[in-house]
């Protein structure tokens, strides 16, 4: 077949009338020549051409941007409409630059020379995006004359002082061949040629020679190649297709994993457009019509992201999402933002990306163009399986579709047979399976044997992710539980989660079946002691997969999920007993959480309240494995030994109170205990039992039951002998919690809990945990937990720097109100990502204090911001427990009034609450600035 493609061939969106003249081939140039008509010098020529084709241009653009405003997500003419206008473009410039700039004088007997331009890549194949770059193609059939290289100079500067970004190779055909052959991206680039203007007889040569000298034959190399490739660019990307922040071009799923079939397939079957793969069988129409549907979104995508950058733009970034949701008609619903809507169907296309490439590429393999996967050349002999099923080059096929669709628990059992054998599901079965999900009705969810298939899924394999994903991707997961469908490919925007809801929920039971292996001893020894000791399995990974199965709705998921996990779970089999225990556990996922991170767990009163929520070992033991599950199913290092230690602690101290009674939780028994460690600690090292004495007998009841002790022997050196004038500093790195713990000494005044704050903000430190505490003898001793912005401890080279800037500022020496004005600063890719505030006051879950939680926007500043509120409200803090979800912080302080007493009063709650929030928004105001 011949490959050279004429112009008019590939760019099929009929023109109407009051297209822009750029796009109007037979109009642009007559229009240009009236322009130059009477210009003789050459830099007048080349000014008045570019001041033509900018005007041109300018009106182009605005046309073609109001006619994708028509049809937002839907790209198809788009990217014509701007291959057009940059065919207008270069073939403007090569009329100018032939017959104005470089006029050939009649010669009697020969034949005026001419130039032959082709386009080649993206430009070849006339897709435009805004932005993209011109690949161009200056073909001769001999070497080029000086003429033409003269033609062609003139031509690159015109288009330079357009700006466009060119690329440019001047070859003859046997250059391209020889060439071709050495690189896979040039082939490539030659693949995509398009005839713009000169000898199209030329041009035509070159695709015949390129079919007979270059492709043929070479079909397996390649494809070969070319999965190389997009292995490789997975990789870079993050080789999976739930990125946060994708590459619309790059990325798994993106628009070049498309063009890779495209190439692939022209290569192979010599085809100029996908639409024929279906006659030759790779594509049903439907599938095609899925591959249009796809294409034609990702482009739209590109397009929006080209228009808003106002340059070449590939990255989807959460400053741009919001902004492409709005210009493609995305609009927020009850419980979730525009931009969630819209990259939930972003992922959606994504998916149907890898659904038409695994099954373009499985017939190649067929055919034996595609080389079978390395397993199979190594092991040659067939497996038995499980009639109707085949092993079909180590993949799971069908034998007859007719006997395998007679029986609809067969779209089970295939996925059943890929775990018990380790083999592939075919592409042909998966093409079967999506292609009849009508298959899964109420009566099929209900019979034993479904339920017994997708529970031995869950618990029988000790691989449950892999059959999930693998359901998930064809749509067989929400077919067999309808509601989990409208959670796949649903994304959090909040930069906390890492991946969408249904990859996160996979997540999780991939963390509990990695303990349940025994992969995680040494980091989980908790989880995989309480495993080991034995729980309900089926009540565990069934929690873990409806646990966020509420979300995308206004209710609050926890909540909507317990009442959806009432429907679900006597589907699935479970007896009563274990209904209720999936439910309770639902509904209460978040709380064990939100305890340790939020509450101060040295406090008895939050022990005594989370264990009367647990109410029993059995489930406090089942949603500790479940908060650790999820925590670490959120993403890459969110889970630290900073959590653990909390929720080891957590566990420890509410299986006591569950063992022997609430009441075993004792404040005065706790201090009279750490008092006692500390003294022989002191002892031992050697201290005079009156100094021993006076430094037990200077401590409040809070700073015994707050501290740990080798904290407290830090504050010991400290305080002693410490003169009224001096500040103290210890920092060291605390390994157990991931942080940095820094604590000072010094005598007390008021506002010293803000000025910390400052201080380590300044020197951008994240604080995890806070503890004031005043002696009687009027010193202050606080201790902060410190992290880096990627969670890890406090650097030590940095310490030095940490402890010259508190010094400063505790001396006044620095303001950090004021040193914070330029370092307080909201990314500007961050800054979409909004939080409303809330601020809760809470007198009973603590004994001592008022506890006052702030959930709100995080930034640099924040934390500094709310203790000056605090301290210009005459508010003692004696703890804070700062727990960051992303670009989400929930500030917890527990607080007494200056007489020493809770904030009972209602209105001197709503006066803070007030004091609270204007200090949040005048700092969001300077961080957004």
């Amino acid at each position: 077949m011949d490959q050279s493609i004429a112009a008019e061939d590939r760019l099929t969106t009929p023109l109407p009338d009051e297209a822009p003249l750029l796009l109007k081939s037979d109009e642009l140039i007559p229009a240009l020549d009236l322009v130059l008509e009477g210009l003789s010098d050459p830099k007048e020529i080349s000014t008045a051409t570019v001041r033509f084709l900018n005007t041109a241009r300018d009106a182009a653009r605005l046309w073609i941007e109001a006619e994708l405003a028509g049809h937002p997500r839907i790209a198809r003419s788009t990217v014509e409409h701007y291959a057009r206008m940059t065919d207008g473009m270069v073939r403007a410039v090569v009329h100018v630059a032939s017959d104005y700039l470089n006029p050939q004088t009649p010669k009697a007997g020969k034949t005026p020379e001419i130039i032959t331009v082709l386009g080649v890549g993206g430009y070849g194949r006339a897709e435009m995006a805004p932005h993209s770059d011109v690949d161009l193609l200056f073909l001769g059939d001999k070497k080029l004359s000086p003429w033409t290289e003269a033609v062609i100079q003139s031509m690159l500067y015109m288009l330079w002082d357009l700006k466009l970004k060119v690329g440019h190779a001047s070859r003859t055909i046997d250059d391209c061949i020889q060439l071709g052959r050495e690189d896979f991206t040039i082939r490539t680039a030659l693949l995509e040629q398009r005839f713009l203007c000169g000898d199209e007889a030329l041009a035509r040569k070159l695709a015949t020679q390129l079919r007979k000298q270059l492709f043929a034959n070479s079909a397996p190399e390649f494809v070969e190649a070319k999965l190389d490739e997009r292995a490789k660019r997975h990789q870079r990307q993050g080789g999976q297709r739930y990125v946060l922040e994708p590459n619309v071009k790059e990325g798994k799923g993106g628009l070049r994993d498309l063009q890779t079939l495209y190439w692939i397939a022209k290569y192979v079957h010599s085809v100029n457009r996908a639409a024929e793969l279906v006659a030759l069988g790779a594509f049903t129409e439907e599938e095609y019509r899925n591959f249009r549907s796809a294409e034609d979104y990702l482009w739209a995508v590109r397009c929006h992201l080209h228009l808003i950058a106002h340059r070449a733009a590939d990255q989807l970034t959460f400053d741009m999402q919001v902004e492409v949701a709005g210009r493609m008609g995305y609009e927020d619903t009850a419980g979730r933002r525009a931009v969630e809507v819209f990259m939930q169907d972003y992922f959606r296309h994504a998916t149907i990306v890898g659904d038409v490439t695994r099954i373009f590429l499985t017939k190649l393999e067929a055919q034996h163009v595609k080389h079978a996967p390395k397993l199979t050349r190594i092991f040659r002999r067939r497996r038995h399986l499980k009639p109707p099923f085949v092993d079909d080059i180590r993949r799971i096929n069908v034998s007859d579709e007719a006997s395998f669709l007679a029986d609809p628990l067969n779209l089970l059992r295939v996925f059943e047979e890929a775990l018990r054998t380790g083999l592939l599901i075919h592409p042909d079965v998966m093409r079967l399976i999506q292609s009849n999900l009508h298959l899964f009705d109420n009566k099929l969810r209900k019979t034993p044997e479904a339920r017994r298939i997708f529970l031995d899924l869950l618990l029988k394999h000790g691989n449950p992710e892999r059959a999930l994903r693998r359901m998930n991707e064809l749509n067989v997961l929400g077919a067999f539980i309808p509601e989990f469908e409208p959670i796949v490919a649903m994304m959090q925007f909040n930069m906390y989660h890492s991946y969408t809801v249904d990859e996160h929920t996979i997540q999780v039971i991939s963390a509990l079946a990695q303990i349940e292996r025994g992969e995680l001893i040494e980091e989980l020894p908790l989880s995989s002691e309480i495993l080991k000791e034995g729980v309900n399995r089926k009540v565990l990974y069934v929690a873990l997969l409806l646990h966020d199965i509420g979300k995308g709705r206004p209710e609050d998921h926890s909540i909507l999920g317990a009442k959806i996990s009432r429907t679900v779970t006597p589907r699935l089999g479970l007896k009563e007993a274990e209904c209720e225990t999936v439910e309770w556990l639902v509904r209460n996922h978040l709380v064990m959480s939100d305890m340790a991170q939020k509450r101060d767990i040295s406090d008895p009163r939050t022990i005594k309240e989370f264990a009367k929520v647990v109410k029993t070992r059995q489930r406090l033991d089942l949603l500790t494995v479940l908060t650790v599950c999820d925590i670490r199913g959120v993403g890459p290092n969110v889970w630290n030994n900073w959590k653990a230690t909390l929720i080891r602690r957590l566990h420890a101290e509410t299986a006591q109170a569950l063992e022997h009674g609430l009441e075993a939780i004792n404040r005065d028994q706790r201090a009279q205990d750490a008092r006692k460690a500390l003294r022989d600690r002191l002892e031992a090292e050697g201290w005079d039992p009156k100094v021993r004495r006076a430094e037990v007998a200077r401590h409040t009841p809070a700073y015994w039951q707050g501290l740990s002790t080798q904290t407290q022997y830090a504050f010991a050196h400290l305080l002693r002998d410490l003169p009224d004038d001096e500040i103290r500093i210890d920092v060291q790195v605390d390994a157990d919690h991931d942080a940095t713990r820094a604590a000072f000494a010094l005598v007390d005044h008021p506002g010293i809990f803000a000025r910390l704050s400052g201080a380590v903000a300044l020197v951008g430190a994240n604080v995890v945990d806070a503890r004031t505490y005043t002696t009687k003898d009027g010193y202050a001793t606080a201790a902060f937990w410190l992290q880096d912005a990627e969670g890890h401890p406090f650097e030590a080279s940095r310490l030095p720097r940490l402890r010259n800037m508190i010094d400063k500022t505790l001396k006044g020496e620095v303001v950090a109100r004021d040193a914070l004005k330029d370092r307080d600063k909201v990314k500007k890719r961050e800054r979409e990502f909004r939080f409303p505030t809330h601020i809760m006051f809470d007198n009973d879950g603590s004994e001592l204090y008022t506890i006052v939680e702030v959930d709100t926007r995080d930034r640099p500043g924040l934390l500094y911001d709310l203790t000056r509120a605090l301290a210009s409200s005459n508010i003692y803090i004696a703890s804070a427990q700062i727990a960051t979800y992303g670009a989400q912080v929930v500030d917890t302080f527990y607080v007494k009034d200056m007489f020493g007493h809770k904030l009972h009063a209602q209105s001197k709650r709503e006066k803070l609450e007030q004091r609270l929030r204007d200090y949040i928004e005048s700092g969001a105001k300077r961080a957004n600035n």
